[in-house]
């Protein structure tokens, strides 16, 4: 049996994407508002909220990937695989970014679509609590950002699409603003890629790579 470990290694790159989701939380946060809503964002919102209405149930599923019950599926599934450091870094990245979601919400107090504008369409039970930032686009991008190093190109594009679907159909059934997504998708890239500081992600190790390396130390035993 092949017990190998594969290596991991630190990237600078993820220093970057820790210190634009913290500033794009920042600058999101810095033009809410309790009572109103600005014309820009107030029009993105409405562009989804008033599309035609669907079958709820066909919105529900892909909302529910931001779900907070979706971090133990994901640990589970990366156990399953023997993915010990994935697994360690989606209960980090699924727990801490809910709590401090919790924590944003009592920072920066905005109520959901319905109490701030009108006439919004709201589907399925009608939300409450404080709307910025949403948990749901939080826990699904932070999950999705930690995860991404470890996936095939198929798995990175379900990855993507999973982030797309929950921002889209949190706008659509009128649980939150446009800042709300955007802003709980800062925080979510922000603590995945602090996740990725503190434990690391694979290194590059297909075989064409682990071929070309031994092909460097092999001494050529060719006879002249």
């Amino acid at each position: 049996m092949d017990r190998r470990v594969r290596p991991v290694r630190r990237r600078p790159s993820d220093l970057i994407w820790l210190a634009a989701g913290a500033v794009g939380l920042v600058l999101c946060a810095l033009p809410v508002h309790a009572d109103r809503v600005a014309g820009p964002e107030a029009d993105a919102f409405r562009l989804v909220n008033d599309l035609p209405s669907l079958p709820f149930g066909i919105v529900w599923v892909p909302m529910q990937l931001g779900n907070l019950l979706v971090v133990p599926a994901a640990v589970l599934a990366a156990l399953a695989f023997r993915r010990w450091r994935l697994a360690a870094g989606l209960v980090l990245a699924g727990a801490g970014v809910y709590v401090l979601a919790k924590v944003v919400k009592r920072f920066v107090e905005r109520g959901r679509p319905s109490d701030v504008l009108d006439d919004v369409i709201v589907r399925g039970a009608a939300p409450h609590g404080l709307g910025f930032v949403s948990g749901h686009i939080a826990v699904v991008t932070s999950l999705a950002f930690v995860a991404w190093p470890w996936l095939p190109r198929w798995g990175r594009w379900a990855a993507g699409a999973a982030v797309a679907a929950v921002f889209l159909t949190r706008l659509y059934v009128g649980a939150h603003l446009p800042l709300d997504m955007v802003g709980g998708a800062a925080l979510g890239l922000a603590v995945g890629a602090l996740v990725q500081l503190l434990l690391g992600t694979p290194t590059p190790n297909g075989p064409d790579a682990e071929v070309a390396g031994a092909a460097a130390v092999e001494p050529d035993r060719r006879v002249a």
